[in-house]
């Protein structure tokens, strides 16, 4: 078993009574009353019968998957077995209101009971979910159990993951691998808001309620801005049924430069004007868009100007929790980096992230540009033209998928639009990558364009081309190209979704010590001629820059398993070429 660890990892390995996650996992919808429920867990593997077993032998560190070292564990969930993992907590007294159960992400399908009644089930291995535990709930102890089966395959949106790892492709991920925790509400409570804010310091902030109906006028909802700990602006309107508008006064922008957020302090009163539930949130006033530049190609643009998108595909994997980071810190420390390297995106690739993640963006100032996880067949895929001299590719094609398997997909997709549809920093959304599980592109394409028309449409970052969304994405290793000739790319956005990938291995820093690790092209010799080559791809990303390209996504943040491209060791022990010389050579693309 791999033994490569980071040093987050190893401060969690150390201390075994550590709680791991113990931050709040809910950035933008932050309540008081709550409780992880991370930690040490009993843990039992059987075969595929359903059902508690008789003896539990092993115990498991949630909110680790199975196959993870930080688990405990570290062995494969076959496809024909299925993980058991129960423990117990006290409550003082019934909850008063409801008591909700929350899952941030089990892969792939659960069934959970409390005090041996059923709460439900789950299926889908990215997204969060929750359950009212409030009738089973007791005061005293409390048993929870979660039975869980994941085959990694069909028509599963399971990203990277594979059987079989290797290359571009990892190792697979079963079970819980983000944060369980429990939640007190009131009876009608704030399940999520919708937010959307502008460069004139407008902000529309549209609540949808869960819980016990409420009568149509019995309840106002209340919004205040804060900056700085001072309140800028307040509004109210009825719900439901009603949105409120506020107007923030001498409105400062977010940018990847000034990434101002305000505070929002959500109230929902009753017909006294008392609080009967309280969230907190935030925003960012800023505006999306495209618009043409001097020569009447469209570039992307941020609050009206035009921006380069330039920043890391990042895989968002670890070599001691695989899909989970160690911890927040760790998650955030990736940011950061791209932050103090000169970059302002990030290309979360076919991977969805704790929401943690997507707070740091807002705050620290990156550009997210969010893939849909893969799964499911492929059509053939038939890549941009990848030099002036090669012929036009004909024209892509979708793969078929059967009606129930694609509603699950738009369920899927439409799931983690409206989870992260507040955040400032998400600025594109890209169902497919390449021609992976490609399907239905102009369906998927005109749904997501309606439903969310403030942000970019990348329908398929280096896959098969329709004419539908704002972007032209090509990908090509190592160097950067678009071609700019293809008449079919006419009034579309023109980006690089993919380049680089210039490896070097870092020896006591490695996945795998045999000869399988790879990077795009041939290995260089050292890191000053990995620097060198870095720097010629950025000066070839600067001359298409100059001929209308809007962005440039490198490969990668981080090596991963076998793929020793990344910026960062694995292990993100060693910065193979450091953020201050990444910032310098990026000063290549400023004025472009």
């Amino acid at each position: 078993m791999p033994t490569l660890t980071t040093a987050w990892g190893d401060a969690l390995l150390a201390d075994p009574d550590a709680i791991p996650w113990p931050d709040h996992p809910r950035p933008m919808l932050r309540r008081e009353r709550w409780r992880t429920l991370n930690g040490w867990w009993e843990g039992r593997v059987t075969g595929g019968d359903p059902g508690a077993p008789e003896a539990w032998s092993g115990r498991i560190r949630v909110p680790f998957p199975i196959e993870s070292r930080l688990s405990g564990v570290q062995r494969p969930l076959g496809p024909d077995e299925t993980l058991h993992c129960r423990r117990s907590f006290t409550l003082d007294a019934p909850p008063d209101g409801r008591l909700r159960l929350h899952f941030d992400a089990v892969d792939h399908d659960c069934s959970v009971w409390l005090n041996d009644q059923p709460l439900g089930g789950h299926r889908g291995g990215n997204l969060p979910f929750c359950f009212d535990a409030t009738a089973a709930a007791v005061a005293g102890e409390n048993r929870l159990r979660v039975e869980m089966r994941d085959a990694t395959g069909g028509f599963q949106l399971k990203g990277k993951q594979t059987l079989q790892p290797g290359r571009i492709h990892y190792s697979r991920v079963s079970g819980i691998w983000q944060s369980v925790w429990l939640e007190w509400v009131p009876d009608t409570f704030i399940e999520r808001l919708s937010v959307r804010a502008a460069c004139s310091g407008a902000v529309t902030v549209e609540p949808k309620l869960g819980g016990t109906p409420a009568a149509p006028g019995s309840l106002r909802l209340r919004v205040t801005a804060l900056l700085g700990g001072a309140e800028v602006a307040s509004a109210g309107a009825t719900v439901p049924g009603g949105e409120v508008a506020l107007q923030i006064p001498s409105p400062r922008l977010w940018t990847p430069d000034t990434p101002t957020l305000y505070a929002l302090r959500v109230e929902l009163l009753d017909a006294d004007g008392a609080a009967v539930d309280r969230v907190a949130s935030h925003t960012g006033l800023r505006e999306l868009g495209t618009a043409p530049d001097a020569s009447g190609r469209p570039r992307l643009t941020l609050n009206g100007q035009p921006l380069l998108h330039f920043g890391p595909l990042d895989q968002g994997w670890w070599p001691d929790g695989l899909l989970c980071p160690p911890s927040v810190e760790a998650l955030v420390s990736d940011v950061e980096f791209a932050k103090a390297a000169g970059f302002n995106t990030i290309r979360k690739h076919v991977k969805v992230e704790p929401q943690a993640f997507y707070a740091a963006c807002d705050r620290l100032g990156i550009l997210v540009w969010q893939d849909q996880p893969s799964g499911g067949p492929s059509p053939a895929w038939i890549p941009h033209r990848q030099g002036p001299d090669a012929a036009v590719p004909e024209p892509g094609g979708d793969a078929a998928w059967p009606e129930p398997e694609h509603a699950f997909w738009m369920e899927q997709w439409a799931g983690l639009v409206d989870h992260l549809d507040a955040h400032p920093c998400v600025a594109v959304w890209v169902p497919f990558n390449e021609a992976w599980g490609q399907h239905a592109s102009e369906r998927v394409g005109a749904w997501t364009a309606a439903r969310d028309p403030s942000r970019a449409l990348n329908i398929a970052s280096g896959g098969n081309f329709f004419p539908v969304g704002d972007v032209a994405d090509a990908h090509r290793y190592p160097e950067p190209y678009f071609d700019f000739d293809d008449p079919r790319m006419a009034g579309f956005v023109a980006v690089v979704g993919e380049f680089g990938g210039h490896g070097l291995p870092i020896d006591g820093h490695l996945w795998s010590l045999g000869p399988r690790n790879w990077g795009y092209g041939d290995l260089p010799a050292d890191r000053e001629e990995l620097v060198s080559r870095y720097r010629a791809s950025i000066e070839e990303l600067a001359a298409l820059r100059s001929r209308g390209l809007s962005a440039g996504i490198y490969t990668q943040t981080s090596d991963v398993e076998e793929e020793i491209n990344g910026l960062l060791t694995y292990d993100r022990r060693v910065q193979k070429i450091p953020a201050e010389t990444l910032r310098e050579i990026h000063a290549a693309l400023s004025g472009s």
